[in-house]
């Protein structure tokens, strides 16, 4: 069994209508892969005892994960406000890091002040294969500082993000994943039994679904 945090967020993800069920019309994610189901965490930021409720539980993941960290670091886009939440609710400095060096101004990729080895968590809204949350992690590594860890609200929790995180050295903490979500749909009837089978296909070969 899940945890009850993993099972709260993932109610709320639900409540929220954060999670979007399309097995006829597959969503694209930005890896290339078909999906019949697209998770958009941002839209918890409308509801404010849930955003206040994902806030608390990712700063004590940081705290009882991290205890080291320096800094927070929210990744562009969704992470920016998720990070800033828990920073603030830390009282740590905070940042944030663009997918790339910005085009005109000063060229930066990281907005705000990152310190010389400077330990730092960074923070996502949804962890998939991982890829872009990496190179974040990488900008972080390239200018000087320290990636401690990465907290984020969910993961798919596929192998090759896990492969991916392993690689990299870095170490992922997730309030929920999708073991909970679909727990927690099955139970409030939210996915129809048709489409359960649907999501266990997908779940099976998401790189070759829908293809």
């Amino acid at each position: 069994m899940e945890s009850t945090t993993a099972h709260q967020v993932a109610s709320y993800l639900l409540e929220t209508e954060a999670v979007k069920l399309r097995p006829e019309q597959p969503f694209k994610w930005s890896s290339g892969w078909n999906s019949p189901i697209y998770c958009d965490n941002r839209v918890t930021l409308s509801f404010p005892y849930i955003r206040s409720y994902i806030k608390q539980q990712l700063a004590e993941l940081v705290k009882n994960n991290f205890p080291e960290a320096e800094a927070i670091a929210g990744v562009a886009t969704a992470g920016i406000a998720q990070g800033a939440l828990v920073a603030d609710l830390l009282e740590m400095p905070f940042l944030y890091v663009r997918p790339e060096p910005k085009k005109h101004g000063m060229g930066n990729q990281i907005e705000g002040r990152l310190l010389q080895g400077q330990k730092v968590v960074l923070v996502e809204d949804l962890i998939s294969t991982g890829g872009s949350s990496l190179k974040a992690a990488d900008a972080v590594k390239a200018a000087g500082a320290e990636v401690v860890g990465m907290a984020a609200i969910f993961t798919y929790g596929f192998s090759v993000a896990d492969n991916n995180f392993r690689a990299a050295g870095i170490t992922l903490h997730c309030l929920s994943n999708y073991n909970a979500l679909t727990e927690a749909a099955a139970a409030q009837g939210y996915i129809p039994e048709s489409a359960m089978a649907t999501l266990a296909e997908w779940r099976q070969s998401p790189e070759t679904w829908g293809i």
